[in-house]
């Protein structure tokens, strides 16, 4: 697992390290299954609260991405196919508005942006 926190970021450091963890789980870097560093070992590692890991952790029992075994550790939860074709359909979704805010920005309008789209698609 490879987080990077911005500790000048406007982002809460439980935010940061939820996502982070959440876009491992739905791009099947962390498997189901797999079991998390313990709340202690991660904090020491990232040089930050136990309380922070363990809230990171909590929203994502909550959201269906982990679960908790009181005295085994907390593991990626069986993968909810679903739920991960919808992150991950999430995830596509804003890169795509990315990418048109930015054609808009320098003046492509609708019909030229889905030319572009197509010429794309038609290469893969």
């Amino acid at each position: 697992m490879h987080i990077i926190l911005n500790h000048s970021s406007m982002v809460p450091i439980y935010e940061q390290l939820m996502e982070q963890i959440k876009s491992e789980i739905i791009q099947s870097v962390l498997k189901e299954g797999e079991v998390l560093p313990s709340v202690r070992t991660l904090a020491g590692e990232l040089r930050i609260s136990a309380l922070t890991v363990k809230k990171a952790y909590d929203k994502l029992e909550e959201e269906g991405f982990v679960t908790t075994v009181h005295g085994k550790g907390t593991y990626v939860t069986a993968s909810d196919k679903q739920l991960a074709s919808e992150a991950r359909r999430l995830a596509v979704e804003e890169d795509f508005d990315k990418a048109i805010d930015r054609a808009v920005a320098i003046g492509m309008n609708k019909e030229e942006i889905l030319e572009v789209v197509k010429l794309i698609l038609d290469e893969k």
